[in-house]
């Protein structure tokens, strides 16, 4: 017999067929999240506009640059940890 097998040429099409059906689920569920995140986008852009034709508020806040570098050196600490001792240990010993 000559040719392709009709067996592997049924099973790479099933392959075929599940690839396309897992890209088309895929881009649907794409499709959804774009449209959200686009309404989304409408919405929080509608609110800063109303709050711009509105009246200007500037929020009064207690927080100085310090407590700012102190939040970001404890978030540096938690993130970078690890890494940031042994660097230092690597450091310490040239």
């Amino acid at each position: 017999m000559r040719g392709y097998d009709p067996a592997d040429v049924d099973e790479f099409l099933d392959d075929v067929i599940k690839d396309y059906e897992t890209y088309s689920k895929e881009t649907q569920r794409l499709q959804m999240e774009n449209d959200r995140l686009v309404s989304k986008v409408d919405e929080l852009t509608k609110q800063l506009a109303v709050g711009k034709s509105g009246q200007v508020s500037h929020p009064t806040s207690n927080v100085t640059n310090m407590d700012i570098l102190k939040r970001l050196s404890n978030l540096e600490r938690h993130v970078f940890g690890a890494q940031l001792n042994d660097d230092a240990d690597q450091d310490s010993r040239f």
